[in-house]
């Protein structure tokens, strides 16, 4: 077991060897491709197979508007929240990145492989998130069609979900190729 006798001792512990970050790796990209923006993907489906078999005012369009009405709010981010966000956690990305990859410390190069991509994820659910609010605002103040507005947004999110789905098998792919690489450069750990 690692001496952990200050930070870098702990960034510097093994982490590709463990199964544990592995787990965690897939454990969260699983739960990750279960919904989109917190709308089930099941609700998501009935939605377009409602539309595809010609019910446009059905329930499991109305259910899809009723999520996206829910959830929304959530992903709001106003300039000050964003601009904060991306300023803290870019610092905190970069500092994983130079640790892990200038100072070569395993466990910084292991969040920093795990982190970088929730991260893309995060900032592509706010972009959907800025993109699908008209929609829903049109739909409620009765400026737009219903069955237009959930055919609208079932489409902008499905594409949303193919990204992550793509995100999803390069984060993983170039997490399980680089831990395979240092695992075979550094058999012992250092």
């Amino acid at each position: 077991m690692p001496q952990v006798n200050s930070l870098i001792g702990l960034l510097d512990s093994r982490s590709f060897a463990t199964i544990w970050y592995w787990l965690v790796l897939l454990g969260m990209w699983s739960a990750t491709g279960r919904s989109v923006l917190g709308v089930p993907t099941e609700v998501l489906t009935r939605a377009r197979l409602a539309q595809s078999h010609g019910q446009s005012d059905g329930t499991a369009v109305i259910t899809l508007l009723d999520w996206l009405s829910l959830v929304l709010p959530r992903w709001r981010l106003g300039p000050r929240e964003g601009v904060i966000f991306l300023g803290v956690t870019s610092f905190l990305l970069t500092s994983l990145g130079v640790f892990g990859f200038v100072f070569w410390l395993e466990m910084a190069q292991a969040l920093f492989l795990l982190l970088l991509p929730f991260w893309l994820l995060f900032w592509l659910r706010v972009g959907l998130a800025r993109r699908l609010v008209p929609l829903i605002e049109a739909a409620q103040d009765g400026r737009a069609d219903l069955s237009q507005a959930a055919e609208q947004a079932a489409r902008r999110m499905v594409w949303h979900r193919r990204w992550v789905t793509l995100l999803s098998m390069v984060a993983v792919a170039v997490t399980v190729l680089w831990g395979t690489l240092w695992t075979l450069m550094h058999p012992n750990g250092f």
